[in-house]
């Protein structure tokens, strides 16, 4: 058992938004284009990468066959730090038949991961009776947050007055795999340090967020807008640890 620490990276930092036009209102001027800009707006990409230090614990055994193969299983626990980042970005459409009033958006899109785990076998070889070179993968699983929100509001049209919002979330455990390998080596009687990479994928995830009406000063319904953000939780692990054998 013992303890570790490293680095982790993102290679997956992209939250994509889609939004489709449900409803643009054919009685009111401008309706049916605003639905359609409002849509147009709210459909993109946007970063947010997932870097930061890593820490935790592992649990394993290992077993040596003859003088060479060692087969082995690990369990293994880490806090997440500083990987949460959000990026904003502003933008803006204008109808060609109302060039004075154009639509602006602000979107905001967040990523985190606070933990993850693993548990995996390990296929060794001791290329020295006290170093150890070994493969590992299996399965892993982490806690992971995702946000999307988007406002958006008519400038100079007083029939439109208010600012419109829309906001969605993912926050829970995803489950995933993992691949790797890495060096151990027996400094002293009962323990050993280790460096090891792993890369780790948690797969995708999918979430709706509330529907963006934007509403006109009389109360009727001037477009209704539905979004949606897509995101892929994975990256790179890089760490060292200290393990004590029984």
């Amino acid at each position: 058992m013992g303890v570790n620490g490293g680095y982790t990276w993102s290679d997956s930092e992209r939250v994509d938004t889609v939004s489709r036009d449900l409803f643009g209102n054919p009685g009111l001027a401008g309706g049916p284009v605003g639905g359609v800009i409002a849509a147009e707006l709210a459909t993109f990409s946007l970063s947010a990468s997932n870097d930061g230090f890593i820490g935790g614990g592992q649990v394993g055994y290992n077993q040596q066959f003859g003088r060479w193969l060692v087969l082995g299983v690990e369990l293994d626990m880490q806090g997440v730090f500083d990987t949460d980042e959000t990026t904003r970005a502003d933008s803006i459409l204008t109808d060609p038949a109302f060039p004075t009033m154009p639509t602006v958006q602000s979107a905001h899109v967040f990523r985190e991961i606070d933990s993850i785990g693993t548990i995996r076998g390990r296929v060794g070889f001791a290329l020295m009776p006290c170093l150890l070179v070994y493969g590992t993968g299996g399965f892993a699983y982490g806690g992971v947050i995702s946000e999307t929100d988007i406002i958006q509001a008519v400038l100079r049209d007083p029939a439109l007055p208010n600012v419109y919002h829309a906001h969605g979330q993912w926050d829970n455990l995803r489950p995933g795999w993992t691949a790797g390998g890495g060096l151990e080596w027996m400094f002293m009687t009962h323990w050993s340090i280790k460096a090891e990479y792993l890369f780790y994928d948690l797969g995708r995830v999918h979430y709706g967020l509330s529907p963006l009406r934007e509403v006109n000063a009389s109360g009727m319904v001037f477009s209704v807008t539905a979004p949606s953000s897509t995101t892929q939780f994975e990256g790179n692990i890089v760490r060292g640890g200290l393990n004590f054998h029984f």
